[in-house]
């Protein structure tokens, strides 16, 4: 418990430096970039005149030096306000916080997915190198791994929602369903299998070919030499001495994948139509509405930091040596 209180400690101090840059680099790019949502406003309209420009602008603190934006949004921050955007016309957190929800579903069931099934079609193709079994599925991985998780979704859409009927096209649950309750987590499980299939298959492809990559390094150790030298079961050194061994970077690659499935969710949402994290950030990148995605951004990176953060204790965890070292260092 001491060791993980000292790690959650340093790595939220180390976090605080990269927040900064974050929030700086994202505002100043946005600034840089021809447009704002004033102008996507007054496009929907047709246009306006000079005093409907400036009557906005003031209204939304667009009328001031970029330093003096840049602090106060700095200093809104502080208090936990994401903002106000200019597209809904609603805080920042409250559209994060009714559409986060449903990413963080569709995130964590293709992270469980891709890592436990990936893990264990690693672990069957490492049991023995170079067989039948380990050639087709490393074959059968990397052919995964390069299939678009667009162009994926799109397929499954075509045969299991529209041929087979077998799972709904498109949406997070049941509209005005009335469900509650476990039918209601029943009924967004049901909509879900498809787009946590489309996002973690080429994820689960990824954590297959490392976790055999590590297997098959693990076999030539001398701990796996001496446990075979010494008799033991080949399903024994299997379990308890190579894939325990080739887990680690498995549990590392979770979270240098967080990122990267954030990011993915964002086309999988388009394809089924969930409203969530990426559909939003792709709604306020369309009306150019830079409190909204600044607040995206931003929460993204909060998001991937305590993925980070929660992946580093389960590491050492899993090996001791890296708690200890974080202690003592």
């Amino acid at each position: 418990m001491h060791r993980a209180l000292t790690l959650t400690r340093r790595r939220i101090v180390s976090s605080i430096p990269v927040l900064l840059i974050v929030i700086v680099g994202t505002f100043l790019l946005l600034e840089a970039a021809p447009g704002d949502a004033v102008d996507a406003y007054l496009l929907s309209l047709g246009g306006g005149d000079a005093g409907l420009v400036a009557e906005l602008r003031q209204s939304y603190g667009l009328d001031q030096s970029l330093v003096k934006r840049l602090t106060l949004y700095v200093g809104t921050l502080l208090r936990f306000d994401l903002g106000w955007s200019v597209a809904f016309d609603r805080p920042v957190l409250d559209l994060i916080a009714e559409r986060l929800p449903n990413t963080l579903w569709l995130m964590g069931a293709a992270t469980a997915l891709a890592f436990s099934l990936g893990s264990l079609l690693g672990i069957l193709a490492g049991a023995r190198p170079g067989s039948l079994t380990d050639r087709a599925l490393s074959i059968g991985s990397l052919a995964l791994y390069a299939v678009p998780s667009f162009w994926l979704g799109l397929v499954l859409v075509l045969v299991f929602a529209v041929d087979l009927r077998w799972f709904p096209t498109a949406g997070i649950e049941t509209i005005a369903s009335g469900k509650t309750g476990l039918a209601r987590v029943a009924d967004i499980a049901w909509h879900l299998v498809l787009p946590v299939s489309a996002l973690g298959f080429i994820y689960l492809a990824l954590f297959l070919r490392m976790m055999r990559t590590g297997m098959a390094e693990a076999w030539r150790q001398d701990f796996v030499l001496f446990a075979r030298a010494k008799g033991l079961a080949r399903r024994r050194i299997v379990l308890r001495h190579v894939a325990r061994n080739a887990l680690l970077p498995l549990v590392t690659m979770l979270g240098l994948q967080a990122a990267a499935m954030l990011g993915g969710s964002v086309v999988v949402e388009s394809v089924f139509a969930i409203p969530g994290f990426g559909r939003l950030a792709h709604e306020a990148v369309s009306g150019r509405d830079a409190p909204l995605l600044t607040g995206i951004i931003i929460v993204s990176a909060v998001l991937v930091i305590v993925v980070n953060l929660l992946v580093d204790i389960a590491y050492a965890a899993l090996d001791p040596r890296v708690g200890s070292g974080e202690a003592s260092s």
